[in-house]
């Protein structure tokens, strides 16, 4: 029987629980990913959680794809302040029903956020709303907008002080775990990109295409090497 009002941890906490190794906090709540091999067998994963006692009172976001299986669980927003004991319970529970041996791939769990730098964000917030047909993201920053089905990424605003001519105003956040964001970082050099400053690592890491737009490597660890783990 799950808590009526579950006990909310951190995101170092969940990474510490025991039972929930194959789980990472990547923003965006915690995933799993398992390699399925076919759209078959990733429907009877699916179907093994469904059938979990009481999974409706605390029902994961599942993506199944051609060859693989993706579970979020999350409690209040969809980031790492809104997790919960209940989120360890069910990652738990969600682990011991994959019994079809299937392998957890962390390399593969990821969130996108896209980021607008903007001088007047209750301006230009509106627009943006509109045009994509998100909603104002519940129970999360009011400068935040996300898809109503949590399909797309969700839309932030960043204050700006002063016009930033000659920079691009849209960057992505690619959200990573912890334990792949160097490798993460490494492959987008190798693959033309540079590094514009790793000043906040292993927080973040700013990077830049060759013609100079802009991504950030983010992880929820602090820029002192603490929160997570």
């Amino acid at each position: 029987m799950m808590d009526s009002v579950p006990e909310r941890i951190t995101a170092r906490q969940f990474h510490y629980a025991v039972g929930v190794d194959d789980w990472r906090v990547a923003d965006g709540g915690a995933c799993v990913h398992f390699r399925t091999g076919s759209f078959g067998a990733g429907a009877r994963l699916v179907h093994a959680i469904s059938e979990i006692p009481g999974i409706d009172d605390h029902a994961p976001d599942v993506d199944l794809r051609l060859d693989a299986v993706t579970v979020r669980l999350f409690t209040t927003a969809p980031a790492p302040d809104g997790l919960s004991a209940r989120d360890v319970e069910v990652a738990r529970l969600i682990s011991k029903a994959q019994q079809l041996g299937f392998t957890a791939d962390p390399s593969a769990v990821r969130n996108v956020v896209i980021v607008i730098d903007a001088l007047d964000i209750p301006a230009v917030l509106p627009f943006w709303r509109a045009v994509l047909g998100y909603g104002d993201r519940t129970d999360g920053p009011v400068d935040e907008l996300s898809d109503p089905h949590r399909r797309k990424p969700v839309v932030c605003f960043q204050q700006l002080d002063a016009p930033r001519p000659q920079r691009n105003r849209i960057h992505l956040d690619v959200w990573v775990p912890h334990d792949q964001a160097e490798a993460r970082v490494a492959a987008a050099i190798a693959a033309g990109g540079h590094l514009v400053t790793d000043q906040w690592a292993p927080s973040w890491w700013v990077l830049a295409d060759p013609e100079g737009n802009e991504a950030c490597v983010a992880t929820r660890i602090g820029t002192d090497g603490h929160g997570y783990p």
